[in-house]
Order: structure tokens, then C-alpha cells, then sequence
């Protein structure tokens, strides 16, 4: 069995009651990052064999996982923060899974995605997730499209491209788009910023550079 395993996004109370007593139960866990699941598993007070597993390595490793699911062992996949799989390794070892016949299941849990929808003060009873835009081929393309869409779409940036990433929504969806930033999301400096485009532009062209993870969310083209 392969339990697909979401982690906090940040504050580590967040993690289920279920989750911990999986991370506890296999025989040993796929990891994105050592070091931060390790943290999470002295907080937990757990002590379990960790694997890296990353968008390095997984194309190699795939094989052994297989295996060792097929001979019957339970594994964990986990990704730093939130659910694995989603702008996260884990998408070919779970498709392998499927098509292969092997068992296995998503607990739920944290997402940041849904967590800043929800937030945002955006509508998001119909939503369009894109993730991470291309850094350069194809980054504008899909930015004409999602400013089409007449449903709000979320997208995840990167501290260093923020101020960069609100100033191409302006220039593709107008200066008057409502948006919201979300940021350090369950975490003590938590902010959530609420205005127009050019609004939140300003707001960030004038403040030092932010920190941690950042999800955008966008309102549709209700025109």
C-alpha cells in the first residue's frame, strides 16, 4: 500500500490525527527533503526511515518502489508542505500505482491552494489552478489564457518573481483585476493582501522583498 500523505504548510499543528498515526505505521517514507520532514517528525516525536524522493531522483527510483510495494511493504509518499503529487514529486509513482493495480490512498489534509483560495476574499466556488507558470517559453502564452478565463485562477510564485509576476497580471488582465497575495500562509507572519493589481503592485514595489511561499489568486474576466 502507498499512502500519499499531505505535511503542514507551515504551522505543524495542522497535521491530522490520521497522517501521524500512517507516518507511524510504514515501513519507511518517500521524502522531498530530509532535513524538512525530518523536523516534522521530532515534533512528532517519531523516528522513521526516510528515502529522498525529489524530481532528481524519482524517474531512477521508481523501480525499487515499485518492487518493494509489489513484495508487500507500506510506504509513505510525502512532499515538503502540503499534498504530494501536486506541483510536487509523486505524480509518476502514483500513476505507476494505477496502472499497475497497486493499492494507493490519499489521506486528506493541508493545501495551500485551497487555503488561499479561501482566504483571498476572491470568489471560489469555481476555481483554475495553474501552479507555477514557465519561467520564460510559454509563460506569456499562458498568461493571455488565464486572463481570459472567467473563473479566478490561483498560481504560485516565488518570492524573487513576485513583483515581476504582479506586473505581467497588469499588463494581461488590467490594472484593475481584483487579486489577492498570499503569504507564509498558517504561519505567526501570515499575510493576505487584498486590492486591485496595481494596488498590490505598489504595495510591493514600496515594501523589501517578501519571504516564503506565496500563492496568487486571481478573480476571473467578468466582463
Amino acid at each position: 500500500m502507498l499512502y500519499l500523505i499531505p505535511t503542514p504548510i507551515g504551522n505543524l499543528k495542522d497535521i491530522t490525527f490520521r497522517a501521524v498515526d500512517t507516518i507511524g505505521e510504514v515501513d519507511y517514507l518517500l521524502v522531498e527533503d530530509t532535513r524538512t520532514t525530518g523536523k516534522l517528525l521530532k515534533h512528532l516525536g517519531l523516528s522513521v526511515r526516510m528515502v529522498p524522493f525529489h524530481a532528481h531522483n524519482e524517474h531512477q527510483m521508481l523501480d525499487k518502489v515499485i518492487a518493494d510495494l509489489q513484495s508487500g511493504l507500506k510506504i509513505g509518499l510525502l512532499s515538503d508542505a502540503g499534498s504530494p503529487g501536486l506541483s510536487d514529486p509523486g505524480f509518476l509513482l502514483i500513476r505507476a500505482c494505477r496502472q499497475l493495480g497497486l493499492d494507493a490512498t490519499a489521506l486528506p489534509g493541508p493545501s495551500a491552494a485551497v487555503t488561499a483560495a479561501v482566504a483571498s476574499g476572491i470568489p471560489c466556488d469555481k476555481f483554475f489552478f495553474e501552479g507555477f507558470l514557465p519561467h520564460k517559453k510559454g509563460r506569456k502564452s499562458r498568461l493571455e489564457y488565464l486572463s481570459k478565463l472567467p473563473e479566478t485562477f490561483l498560481l504560485f510564485e516565488s518570492p524573487y518573481r513576485l513583483v515581476k509576476c504582479l506586473g505581467e497580471l497588469i499588463t494581461h488582465c488590467g490594472p484593475d483585476r481584483k487579486i489577492a497575495v498570499c503569504r507564509e500562509l498558517t504561519k505567526m507572519y501570515e499575510e493576505v493582501k487584498y486590492g486591485t493589481a496595481e494596488e498590490i503592485k505598489q504595495y510591493y514595489d514600496s515594501s523589501s522583498r517578501p519571504r516564503g511561499e506565496i500563492v496568487i489568486v486571481v478573480d476571473g474576466n467578468r466582463k
